[in-house]
C-alpha cells in the first residue's frame, strides 16, 4: 500500500494535450489538496506538447494558442518536465514502477493508417503523417521533401487532407511568416504543384471538415476553390444529418455556395469531389502517374454504394490522409487492428480482461485518433478519476523520492530537457524570428534543440 502520508506520485509517458490534461485533472482532485500529489512529465522530445508543436499546420496560430493554456499546467511546482527521454529505450516500465505510485500512457498516433488499394506503394505515393511532420519542422524526418508534382491528390475528406491540401496549394511565401524553419520554406518555395484534388468517397453531408478549417482554404488569394454541382447530393439519411448537427449543415452550406458559383483566376487550383472512391494508384516505371476513383451514390442512409464507373486522374502524387494510427508500447498489451491499448475507462487490461494495478492510458492511445484536441479534456478526467479510486490499493513505489530518477536518468548519461529548458528554447526560437518580423523560427535538429535548452 501507498503511504499516504506523501504525495502520489504518478509518472505519464507522453507531454502532449493528453498528458497535460491528465496532469491538470491530476493537480486539481481532493488527493492533490490533501496529500498531494508529484507529477513527472515524460516526452521522446526535447520540447513538450506533441500534436500542437508537430501535427497542426503552420498556419493555424488559432490552435496553436491552445499552448497558453498547457503553459500554465507545467508552470505548476507538482509538474516537472523529463523531454528527450524515449520510453522503451531510455527508460522501461519496469524503471517507472521502481519511482512512481502509477503511470499513465498518453503517447498519441503519429503514423498513418494503412490504405489498401494496388499502387499505394509506389514512388510518389505518400503518407499524411510523414508530410506533416516534414513541414512542421520533425527532427526525425528527412529535412527535404520532393514536391515536383504539378498535379496532386489528396485522399480524405477530416481536417488533416486540408491541412495538407492548403499547404500544398499556397505558395512558400505565404507561409513564410509562419514558424516554418529555413528547409521546409525552401522546399515550398519550390513547390510545383499547381492543381491539388481532394477526394471523399461520400458526400458532402459526410465530410469530417470543422466549418472555419474548411472556410480558411478560400482565405489564400492564390487558392481558386472549386467543387462540382454534380457532388452537391443528399439523401434521407444526410439531410437527417444536417438537421442533428449545426457543423454539418455549415461545411455542406459552404461547399453548396462555393458550387454555384463561378471559378475565378486565382493561380492554384483546388478542387474538392465528393463520390470518388479511390480504387488504384496508377504508376508507370514504379512511379505515380495517375489515381483511378469509382463513383459512388448514396444508399439512402448516408452511406454509399459503388456504381461500378471509374474515372482517371491525372497526378502525379497522391497523399492518403485517411486517419493516424497509434504505435505499440513495449510491456503492456496492444490491439494492432484499433491501434489503440485495450483498457476501461482508462484501466488497461490484460490479455484475460484483468484490469494491470496502477497502469493507465489517456487521450488518442485509449479512444484511438478522432476528436479535436479539446476532447481529450474528458478521456483525461475520467482515467484520473479511475486512478484515484485505485490509489488507496497501489502497491506503491519502491523509491518515491523525487530525486531518485533524477540521480537515475543522470546515471544514464541521458540528455534530457526540462521546463525550464522549454522557456531557454521557447526564447531562442522567438530571438531567430525577431529580426524578421515573425514570432519564431522552429529549430529542427534535435542537437540544436537540445544546446538552447541548456543553461
Amino acid at each position: 500500500m501507498t503511504d499516504q502520508n506523501r504525495p502520489l506520485r504518478v509518472a505519464i509517458v507522453g507531454a502532449g494535450p493528453a498528458g497535460i490534461y491528465a496532469a491538470d485533472a491530476l493537480m486539481k482532485s481532493d488527493t492533490a489538496a490533501g496529500r498531494g500529489v508529484s507529477i513527472d512529465l515524460y516526452e521522446r522530445m526535447p520540447a513538450p506538447f506533441g500534436l500542437i508543436r508537430y501535427g497542426v499546420a503552420p498556419d493555424h496560430p488559432r490552435i496553436k494558442g491552445i499552448i497558453t493554456a498547457l503553459h500554465k499546467v507545467l508552470d505548476k511546482p507538482q509538474v516537472r518536465l523529463l523531454g528527450n527521454i524515449d520510453y522503451g529505450s531510455d527508460i522501461t516500465l519496469e524503471d517507472l514502477r521502481r519511482f512512481y505510485d502509477a503511470v499513465i500512457f498518453s503517447t498519441g498516433a503519429n503514423a498513418d493508417r494503412a490504405l489498401n488499394i494496388p499502387g499505394i506503394d509506389l514512388d510518389g505515393s505518400y503518407g499524411a503523417a510523414d508530410f506533416v511532420s516534414w513541414y512542421d519542422g520533425h527532427p526525425d524526418v528527412a529535412r527535404s521533401w520532393p514536391l515536383d508534382a504539378e498535379k496532386v491528390a489528396v485522399l480524405g475528406v477530416g481536417n488533416v487532407a486540408l491541412d495538407i491540401a492548403r499547404v500544398l496549394a499556397k505558395t512558400g511565401d505565404e507561409l513564410l511568416p509562419t514558424e516554418i524553419p529555413a528547409n521546409v520554406y525552401e522546399g515550398l518555395k519550390a513547390n510545383k504543384a499547381v492543381e491539388v484534388h481532394v477526394f471523399g468517397r461520400r458526400g458532402p453531408a459526410q465530410a469530417k471538415f470543422t466549418p472555419l478549417e474548411l472556410r480558411e482554404l478560400d482565405h489564400s488569394p492564390n487558392i481558386e476553390v472549386i467543387v462540382d454541382p454534380e457532388d452537391i447530393d443528399y439523401d434521407e439519411g444526410s439531410e437527417a444529418a444536417r438537421r442533428a448537427s449545426k457543423q454539418v449543415d455549415m461545411v455542406a452550406n459552404t461547399l453548396q455556395d462555393w458550387a454555384i458559383r463561378d471559378v475565378g483566376d486565382r493561380p492554384h487550383k483546388l478542387f474538392l469531389h465528393f463520390f470518388e472512391s479511390p480504387h488504384e494508384v496508377l504508376g508507370e516505371d514504379g512511379k505515380v502517374v495517375g489515381l483511378r476513383t469509382e463513383r459512388t451514390e448514396l444508399d439512402g442512409t448516408g452511406n454509399v454504394r459503388g456504381t461500378g464507373k471509374f474515372n482517371d486522374w491525372d497526378v502525379q502524387a497522391v497523399y492518403r490522409a485517411v486517419g493516424y494510427l497509434s504505435q505499440n508500447i513495449p510491456a503492456i498489451p496492444f490491439d494492432d487492428q484499433a491501434g489503440t491499448v485495450p483498457n476501461e475507462a482508462g484501466r488497461v487490461i490484460d490479455d484475460n480482461g484483468n484490469h494491470i494495478p496502477a497502469t493507465y492510458v489517456t487521450g488518442w492511445i485509449k479512444r484511438g485518433p478522432v476528436g479535436l484536441i479539446g476532447h481529450t479534456k474528458g478521456d483525461a478526467n475520467e482515467t484520473i478519476a479511475c486512478l484515484l479510486a485505485d490509489a488507496p490499493n497501489f502497491a506503491g513505489a519502491e523509491n518515491p523520492d523525487e530525486n531518485a530518477i533524477i540521480e537515475f536518468l543522470d546515471g544514464k548519461g541521458l540528455p534530457y530537457t526540462t521546463w525550464d529548458g522549454w522557456y531557454r528554447l521557447d526564447a531562442h526560437e522567438r530571438s531567430l524570428g525577431e529580426p524578421h518580423g515573425r514570432e519564431r523560427i522552429k529549430v529542427v535538429e534535435r542537437e540544436d534543440m537540445l544546446r538552447a535548452s541548456q543553461q
